[in-house]
């Protein structure tokens, strides 16, 4: 599986051209699966497993990864096929984002690919995914539905992400409103995180799935009246049809948009985010989710800075 891993440098060297890297897989049946390959470390047999007591019935248990113990997620339930718990054949792909690593089972890896965000699309009800996956495309002619390890892993997290009493007290003291911020991101969990993050700001917000539609409802806002416009933008990375490093080019590009503030918010974190948001040319790139720090963001890039007391 190294040697999988090995391919990653040159396969995501287009990235930040609206393309995806992917590692595919399967979970017992033909239908293939992706996540994105940033949010992979490695993949490797099954390690010997602990189970925990009263864990969450998607947590399979947990193992030692190169010495630090992690929690196991059987992927395979996730998605509503029976457990890889106890298959000898099931492979660990073990992920890092939202600041965390945890391993995900899975029953065959496949092969990395990577193809353009244009071909990603969020998925038809009547294929019946559900949730846990927020985008679907073709490779080779085969349907691949793109897991939401996002989703999956906020499943196991239900506590309700706060600001702090004192950046609520600073938000009020700044008074945002009537000014808007528009909240792009393919994800239900996140973007309900922002929304509720920016309704403790007294903030409202405008919302878009993905850079194409976010794109188009900017430049329709682009000449609408003051209490209407949007005066910031927080976007994920990793969406269909337009990521967020591409939005932000074309903001730039479009002369009615360029002088709006963006924020690049990703579950990935790292020195490739933060220099390709150098070269699209965003404000700020913040890891997800830290409410305050992302709070404290927005405050300092609106047109009138606040006064810390």
């Amino acid at each position: 599986m190294s040697a999988w891993m090995d391919k990653v440098e040159q396969q995501t060297r287009l990235a930040g051209h609206n393309r995806v890297a992917m590692l595919l897989f399967r979970m017992g049946d033909e239908q293939l699966f992706g996540i994105n390959v940033f949010k992979v470390r490695e993949v490797m047999r099954r390690p010997p497993m602990e189970r925990m007591p009263d864990a969450h019935p998607l947590v399979a248990g947990s193992c030692d990864y190169r010495g630090t113990t992690i929690p196991v997620i059987d992927l395979a339930v996730a998605l509503g096929y029976p457990s890889l718990r106890d298959v000898a054949s099931a492979h660990l792909m073990v992920t890092e984002f939202n600041r965390s690593v945890q391993g995900f089972l899975v029953a065959e890896p496949q092969r990395l690919v990577h193809c353009e965000g244009e071909s990603l699309a969020a998925p038809s009800a009547a294929l019946g995914f559900g949730s846990r996956v927020n985008a679907v495309t073709r490779v080779d002619g085969a349907l691949v539905a793109v897991v939401d390890v996002e989703h999956v892993l906020a499943t196991l997290n239900t506590t309700t992400a706060e600001l702090s009493a004192p950046m609520q007290r600073i938000a009020r003291v700044h008074d945002l409103q009537p000014r808007r911020v528009m909240v792009v991101d393919d994800s239900l969990v996140a973007r309900n995180q922002l929304v509720n993050l920016f309704r403790q700001m007294d903030v409202e917000c405008v919302i878009a799935q993905d850079g194409r539609e976010a794109l188009e409802r900017l430049e329709a806002l682009a000449d609408a009246p003051g209490e209407e416009s949007v005066t910031l933008v927080v976007s994920d990375i990793e969406m269909p049809r337009m990521d967020g490093y591409a939005l932000t080019r074309a903001i730039r590009e479009t002369a009615s948009l360029r002088s709006l503030k963006v924020v690049l918010h990703s579950s990935i974190s790292g020195i490739f985010n933060e220099a390709m948001v150098r070269e699209v040319n965003a404000d700020r790139f913040v890891a997800k989710f830290q409410p305050d720090l992302l709070a404290q963001t927005v405050l300092e890039l609106m047109p009138e800075r606040f006064e810390e007391f």
